[in-house]
């Protein structure tokens, strides 16, 4: 009987320690899996990109200066989302993330961990999906936000703190993710100018190349697969005008890249025309865009205007071997205002889309997660329900057309005769 139990005693442990090396070799052949490097050069990663779309006001929502994804009033994330996202067509998801408190006291400037876990899992529902992730430093640099530091005050003084700690923080996130493939790219900040929206002024310039530059060296430090990975980097307030004409943005060295060419991308954001896109007062706010609007339209931003401004970006940038991407871009809902407003949305993110296409520009839209008036959201992240059917299936249907491909008017203003509402 001894003997027996001892045998069966043998058995059972044979049995862990044979499950234990299989968790721990799925383990290994997983993170394996994920490090494996698919090396992609301009053409290649511009295509596999796609189109894409943003996890907007989630991992980068604060409440009193403490990152939180249910602050702004969205679920937490979830698996689900990100396959219902895929489902659609899109092929890339941009990872908007704060710090603020999640950042601990100077010299170390230590990330807490928990917080580096879960936006670590909210990447990985991403790459493991075999689609792109882009992850940013987003709301340190808002001078709207509690807690925020990555400013561009006038103080050498701070500044040499703000550089010293945007250094370690980098370097930690960079380090957490060193072995990941290339369906992860890193882009420095986010929309960072010095809080006037007038042109930019040379002191904050100066510094904005300064972040870019350390982000782009703390990251290739780490190495690893980082060492060849794509790394995005925004000018003035990711505008346009501000980053590809000569007001003073500059392309960081790179030459901690392993890589066989460059691997710096550049962000803009796109939000022309700001009344027809953005306004959310009903008086100032355009209801109708473009050559078939007949009534409310703005007397600018209109279709030359845009292909003016991805040509600018292909000249600029994309020509001379750095992919752009429009980080951000979109139409709240204003569906309230003007019954047909809808039929305008949808054809301004087609022209966007298309432009930007033809000039080798990827665009990713920009979704806050909410439905309704003055939304962006294209799905309810309660109930995975697509909101937006038609305007989600017109943007793939943009993305993935050729040149030839004639975006249709906006329904019921075909011939630009009919009454404005």
């Amino acid at each position: 009987m001894k003997n027996v139990l001892k045998r069966t005693a043998a058995l059972l442990m044979a049995g862990i320690m044979a499950a234990m090396t299989a968790c721990g070799s799925g383990d290994s052949e997983k993170k394996e899996e994920k490090s494996k490097w698919d090396e992609l050069d301009q053409a290649q990663i511009t295509e596999a990109m796609g189109l894409g779309w943003n996890l907007g006001n989630q991992m980068e929502a604060v409440n009193a200066g403490t990152p939180s994804e249910t602050a702004w009033g969205n679920p937490e994330i979830t698996k689900e989302l990100i396959d219902k996202i895929k489902e659609q067509g899109f092929k890339t998801v941009r990872i908007p993330v704060t710090y603020l408190s999640k950042i601990g006291d100077g010299p170390d400037y230590t990330i807490d961990e928990e917080w580096l876990d879960r936006v670590q899992e909210v990447v990985d529902y991403v790459v493991d999906n075999d689609m792109f992730a882009v992850v940013n430093m987003h709301g340190d640099g808002y001078y709207t936000i509690d807690g925020s530091w990555l400013l561009c005050v006038e103080d050498e003084e701070k500044q040499k703190e703000i550089k010293d700690k945007y250094e370690k923080v980098w370097t930690q996130i960079a380090d957490r993710f060193k072995d990941y493939d290339e369906h992860l790219i890193f882009e420095s900040m986010n929309e960072e100018f010095n809080n006037d929206y007038g042109k930019p002024d040379p002191y904050g310039y100066e510094n904005i190349n300064a972040y870019n530059q350390i982000f782009v060296d703390a990251v290739r430090k780490t190495g690893s697969n980082n060492e060849k990975r794509w790394l995005l980097i925004p000018g003035w307030n990711t505008n346009v005008e501000y980053t590809a004409g000569d007001y003073g943005f500059e392309i960081p060295k790179d030459e901690g890249c392993k890589a066989d060419g460059k691997r710096i991308m550049i962000s803009v954001h796109y939000y022309d025309p700001y009344n027809f896109t953005l306004d959310e007062n009903d008086k100032s706010a355009k209801t109708q865009w473009g050559k078939y609007a007949v009534a409310n339209r703005d007397n600018w931003g209109q279709e030359d205007y845009v292909d003016e401004q991805m040509s600018l970006l292909n000249e600029k940038f994309v020509s001379q071997g750095y992919p752009v991407i429009i980080g951000e871009f979109g139409v709240q809902d204003k569906t309230s205002l003007f019954p047909d407003f809808g039929e305008f949305r949808r054809y301004w993110t087609e022209y966007i889309i298309t432009a930007a296409k033809k000039n080798g520009v990827i665009c990713i839209y920009w979704d806050n997660g909410y439905n309704g008036n003055k939304g962006f959201g294209i799905i309810d992240r309660v109930t995975m329900e697509i909101t937006q059917p038609e305007l989600v299936k017109a943007m793939i249907t943009a993305v993935n057309s050729d040149d030839s491909y004639v975006i249709p008017a906006p329904k019921g203003y075909e011939e630009g005769d009919k009454a404005a509402a």
